[in-house]
């Protein structure tokens, strides 16, 4: 089966199982589609309006335009509870200000996990959360094991779960024990697998590079000391495709080459087949909080096999082994920011 046609009858939503996700700070639904194309029933919240459109247009789920706080209440409960808290605050290009930036979306995902008490739970990050942010990344992680959790987190490769991009994210689970992460498929999916079929097909010039715009891009690559151009490889898989490199006017802009020698910066398609999003999902907005969404968003198809695996923890799942939440004392100058 080609990587489109997989795609494309692998990740629809349907509802092969009973479980419930509540999916925070969910984008457009990346995450979610790989749960629901796994049977599960979701529910996002998502601030971003265009986003939470999105969401809702495609899945089975609804998803709020709301912003999460430690003061949000869920009216119902949830086998699992999933999401990306923003990284803003963390990440390597985003303004870090650490615990002082009100994007910092932990305290209201710690809120919901403590309030909810799921089987399990996982979420998504910028895998700087495990270097230069780690003693940030130490304290979430005691918070949310002084609730009763056994925690593991493991960085993944988007590019070994058959997704066509090298894309490396964070991500850590909260379980009860007996929970297994996904194993890599062994397939490696290339951009000529994902776009062949729409490279050289055309219908907006203004993406077209023209000559001032190759001289850009070549300074900023010498700059940069850049020894590959930018250009994606047909016969490799993408680098990461992020909002920067999908949206901006950049010399880093995610682009491909045209059979004539011409080069041109990616369609809305093109990076959300790069993602791993099916031709039918539709996303809402402008272009560029389109492109916006796709940067954001978890890979569907890594999202599928992550639900899998927590459908096998869930199959086996015991509720004697929920404990009630045990906060261990803290002396006055080691108390949580939580």
């Amino acid at each position: 089966m080609s990587f489109i046609d997989k795609i494309n009858s692998t990740l629809r939503p349907s509802s092969s199982t009973s479980w419930t996700a509540l999916d925070l700070f969910a984008g457009c639904g990346g995450l979610s589609l790989g749960f629901e194309s796994a049977g599960f029933q979701t529910v996002g919240y998502e601030i971003e309006k265009y986003a939470a459109e999105t969401y809702s247009t495609n899945l089975r789920g609804n998803c709020f335009t709301e912003k999460l706080t430690k003061d949000t209440k869920f009216s119902e409960k949830f086998d699992i509870v999933i999401g990306g808290p923003p990284c803003q605050p963390f990440s390597v290009g985003g303004n870090q200000r650490g615990i002082e930036d009100d994007r910092d979306g932990f305290p209201a995902f710690i809120h919901a996990i403590r309030m909810l008490m799921p089987k399990a739970w996982l979420f998504e990050n910028v895998r700087g959360m495990l270097y230069s942010n780690k003693w940030y990344f130490d304290e979430v992680i005691e918070e949310l094991q002084s609730i009763g959790y056994t925690v593991d987190f493991k960085l993944l490769n988007a590019v070994h779960f058959g997704v066509p991009q090298n894309r490396e994210r964070l991500f850590v689970v909260g379980h009860f024990g007996g929970y297994n992460f996904p194993k890599p498929s062994g397939i490696t999916v290339t951009v000529k697998d994902a776009i062949s079929d729409l490279i050289d097909s055309i219908e907006d010039e203004s993406k077209i590079l023209n000559a001032s715009m190759d001289r850009y891009i070549a300074n900023y690559e010498k700059a940069s000391k850049c020894i590959n151009p930018r250009d994606l490889h047909l016969s490799k898989p993408a680098r990461t495709l992020t909002c920067r490199n999908l949206a901006g006017a950049t010399g880093d802009m995610q682009r491909v080459k045209l059979k004539d020698g011409r080069r041109r910066r990616l369609s809305v398609q093109e990076a959300a087949r790069l993602q791993s999003f099916p031709d039918w999902f539709s996303f809402s907005g402008t272009e560029t909080s389109q492109f916006y969404q796709i940067g954001n968003a978890v890979p569907p198809l890594l999202g599928y096999q992550l639900a899998l695996s927590l459908n096998e923890y869930l199959v086996k799942f015991d509720p004697k082994q929920i404990v009630a939440p045990r906060r261990p004392r803290k002396k006055p100058e080691q108390l949580s920011i939580f």
